[in-house]
């Protein structure tokens, strides 16, 4: 069992909105690894690098990447900071190796500033968000690369646009409709 498709990137890059869409283009369920952490940790992403700091949502982070990605059959997004474990990304080379496809969602810092805003939910942009933001971008940028089968520029765009290029990206056997409930609980 593999996700048909992984997507990664930064916050504000757009998984969630370009996952779900494809996810529901194909008839796949949808699965997103900062959900899977907050239903383990029975708190918010926020809440936990609040009370227990990053290292150990980082922690229950890099689990559920390595559960997500042997049990999951449709589309799986991945916290942004995801990329930062050497295991995780080691699994995500070898699933793109074994023909999977890992999607970066590659954003531009006024298209992901203007996304981001102010949300209290992103914990890792607190103090200075644009600051943060360029500062993840460039330090995550080589992660992303290192792990990604394919590039989709999200900055500008509309997300169908952006959808559409997701899906012509996969290979044609993967573009077949699964339905929705070939596995167990759709995220």
């Amino acid at each position: 069992m593999a996700p048909l498709l992984v997507l990664v990137g930064p916050p504000a890059s757009g998984k969630t909105t370009v996952g779900t869409a494809v996810a529901a283009a194909l008839g796949s369920p949808f699965r997103d690894t900062d959900t899977d952490v907050e239903a383990v940790a029975g708190t918010t992403v926020a809440d936990l690098f609040v009370s227990y700091g990053e290292p150990h949502f980082r922690a229950l982070e890099q689990q559920a990447v390595a559960r997500a990605l042997a049990e999951h059959t449709g589309v799986l997004a991945l916290g942004g900071g995801a990329v930062l474990s050497a295991a995780s990304r080691e699994l995500l080379v070898g699933y793109g190796r074994d023909g999977g496809t890992v999607v970066h969602l590659d954003v531009d810092l006024p298209s992901a500033a203007k996304r981001a805003g102010l949300a209290r939910d992103r914990p890792i942009l607190g103090v200075n968000p644009r600051a943060m933001l360029r500062t993840l971008l460039e330090q995550r940028a080589p992660l992303y690369a290192e792990v990604a089968t394919v590039v989709v520029r999200t900055g500008g765009r509309d997300p169908q646009e952006v959808v559409a290029e997701v899906l012509a990206a996969l290979p044609s056997g993967a573009r077949a409709v699964r339905p929705a409930g070939a596995e167990g609980t759709a995220r």
